[in-house]
């Protein structure tokens, strides 16, 4: 497997999220639920990033797995 992950898309994700709820966000690009984990990792070296939404707002994750603010979409995609 790559030392990097997969792009899923050079571009965040608009989701919807809700207060207090837990997400695992896709860290491998691999998963067909983007931007969330289905366990398609197993066989690569990533692991999904847990994280808990602070209020029910819509966020923006990062798409092209490279972001220096995991999961949030930090504009990396743009330098791809």
């Amino acid at each position: 497997m790559s030392e990097q992950p997969k792009i899923a898309r050079k571009g965040p994700y608009a989701v919807a999220v809700e207060a207090n709820k837990s997400y695992f966000w896709c860290a491998c690009g691999y998963s067909r639920k983007q931007p969330f984990c289905d366990g398609a990792h197993t066989p690569t070296g990533f692991t999904p990033l847990q994280f808990t939404a602070e209020r029910t707002e819509t966020v923006h994750l990062c798409g092209c797995k490279r972001t220096g603010n995991p999961p949030f979409c930090d504009g990396t995609h743009e330098t791809l």
